[in-house]
């Protein structure tokens, strides 16, 4: 093992055996002290369907460490299920709740002299948060997943969380019974694991693999199959090796491996939210990220897959299908990935992907037939969003890539999905949602409700929507969001008046307010900051201290 590892400093020694004496009191023998204490960061509860079985998880991740002469640390980590969390007051706390992992991760290692770390997540922020926490600290660590959850099944359909959501639209506008709902809702969630489609859990689990901190199969082996348990017990394995070696994740998390990351989630049509994160872990890992990166990288990248919300596919068909080393060795091919880039296994990506093959090319097409030319994400500026705004241009229908249409606007999430349902949205409005962002929110809450609203009501093809919030992973339609800077911050978005036309253009990456300069002028002269909405506690601080989504609303 490398000399000078941090637990030798909390455990050996004369003046260390108070300390030993603590551990004992646990039932720890002078054999276990003896070897490299490795944590285990485990965000295992009963709150989130995607965490039920961590626990389970957890016993495999620490067998494989001792089995490679190490002694784990379990300790819990929280974390948000954003589903549940999903339309009132608790998803202000979704976003924010990834600097507090992150944070936690940081303080117990640290605090006990951990030397390594197996981190164990599954749903929406806690995975970036583990990986920013990863980053943060750079000591030898992998992550391994809980798994997609399966698909469930509807009246002989495949049917996941966001048929749940739109069905509550389609309900709302006499399109399907309450009967016929509460079937539905008792079926679409059949078991645990994360959300089965492309959403955001999913998108940072596949793409945790291509930053290289996770194992082949993290990403796509749904939660319930034994290959699940397998890959934890290697998960620690390999942290001990990597400890042995001294892999590091900065030395992993490079501008390259970033790029691959980024490469992979255009032709996967990942989550929105994928950008917010991606840029947040870089800053960790001391990469710089900007943007406007993006819509070269989505230049250049086919969109290969159409997985739940963009097309009818779920993860359990991309991991049939050969999984994320399948989708690598596609684009590789291409050479549109960078496959030097090391691995925390010790292997670069081009080895990872050697032997990797598409195994059903209807779930993933080859880059000379792809569903879109162009990646999955877009990055539209303009004078409504100067530092950027994010859409899922994969997910957006044909006749809404341009669009231009009157400004129907509203001050926060609750009245627009009001107005959704109370039938006061036509077709060819643009649905503005401002003080929503990560400072205004507080929180930068995800909208499903009212996407999932307008898609239900059959308004998804005519209706744009526009937020400085975030959308969920499960959003499909014209939904652009992170419009930055935020409504909060006097951004452009604030100045917006109900009626004003508004043109959306994202073949040329354009978003325009159109409303001469003079008058915006006026507008910001007499526009004055609202009051904040939360003013105690985590929240307020968090308000005070993060910054614009287009810096990955980290904090300060």
């Amino acid at each position: 093992m490398p000399a000078g590892l941090p637990s030798l400093g909390v455990k050996d020694g004369l003046t260390r055996a108070p300390h030993r004496s603590l551990f004992k009191a646990m039932g720890y023998t002078d054999e276990e002290l003896r070897r490299p204490l490795v944590g285990v960061a485990n965000a295992w509860n009963e709150v989130i369907p995607g965490h039920l079985h961590l626990r389970d998880l957890g016993e495999a991740v620490k067998a494989g460490i001792r089995m490679a002469g190490g002694t784990p640390l379990e300790f819990g980590v929280i974390g948000v299920c954003d589903g549940i969390a999903m339309g009132h007051e608790g998803m202000r706390y979704s976003l924010a709740s990834r600097e507090l992992i992150a944070d936690s991760i940081e303080s117990m290692a640290k605090a006990h002299g951990l030397d390594a770390l197996v981190l164990l997540p599954n749903c929406d922020k806690i995975v970036p948060g583990m990986l920013m926490a990863a980053a943060r600290l750079d000591l030898p660590a992998v992550l391994v997943s809980g798994g997609p959850m399966l698909a469930g099944r509807f009246r002989g359909e495949a049917a996941d969380l966001n048929t749940v959501f739109e069905a509550v639209g389609r309900v709302s506008a006499g399109r399907m019974t309450l009967a016929e709902l509460a079937e539905l809702e008792d079926a679409a969630c059949p078991g645990c694991g994360s959300c089965s489609g492309m959403f955001t859990a999913n998108s940072m689990n596949c793409l945790s693999e291509v930053l290289g901190l996770a194992l082949p199969g993290n990403g796509t082996i749904p939660a319930v199959h034994a290959a699940r348990r397998r890959l934890a017990k290697e998960a620690g394995r390999v942290v001990m090796e990597a400890l042995s070696q001294d892999r590091r994740p900065r030395s992993i998390l490079t501008p390259a491996a970033f790029r691959n990351a980024l490469t992979v989630d255009m032709a996967l049509g990942g989550s929105t939210n994928t950008v917010l994160h991606l840029m947040a872990i870089a800053r960790e890992a001391g990469v710089e990220m900007k943007l406007a990166e993006l819509n070269d990288l989505a230049a250049r990248t086919p969109n290969l897959c159409h997985l739940r919300p963009t097309g009818p596919h779920h993860l359990e068909d991309l991991d049939a299908a050969g999984g994320i080393p399948a989708v690598q060795a596609e684009l590789a091919g291409a050479g549109l990935l960078d496959t030097s880039a090391t691995t925390v296994t010790g292997r670069t990506l081009g080895e990872v992907t050697t032997g990797a093959a598409v195994l059903d090319r209807r779930v993933i097409r080859p880059v000379d037939n792809p569903y879109s030319p162009q990646g999955g994400l877009a990055v539209l500026f303009g004078n409504l969003a100067p530092e950027g705004a994010v859409v899922k241009q994969a997910a957006v229908a044909a006749e809404m890539m341009i669009h231009e249409g009157p400004a129907r606007v509203f001050d926060a999430e609750e009245a627009a999905v009001s107005a959704i349902l109370e039938g006061q949205i036509r077709p060819g409005d643009v649905v503005v949602i401002r003080y929503e962002g990560p400072r205004g929110g507080p929180g930068m809450r995800e909208m499903l409700s009212p996407t999932s609203a307008l898609a239900g009501m059959g308004l998804d093809a005519s209706v744009a929507l526009l937020t400085d919030g975030r959308f969920s992973g499960a959003t499909r339609g014209a939904a652009i969001g992170h419009l930055s800077p935020e409504a909060a911050a006097g951004g452009p978005i604030a100045l917006v008046r109900e009626g004003d036309r508004i043109r959306i253009d994202i073949p040329v990456r354009q978003l325009t307010l159109l409303v001469d300069d003079q008058e915006l002028e006026r507008r910001r002269a007499a526009w004055q900051p609202p009051e904040p909405r939360v003013k105690t506690g985590y929240l307020a601080r968090y308000a005070r201290l993060v910054s614009s989504a287009a810096q990955g609303a980290v904090m300060g």
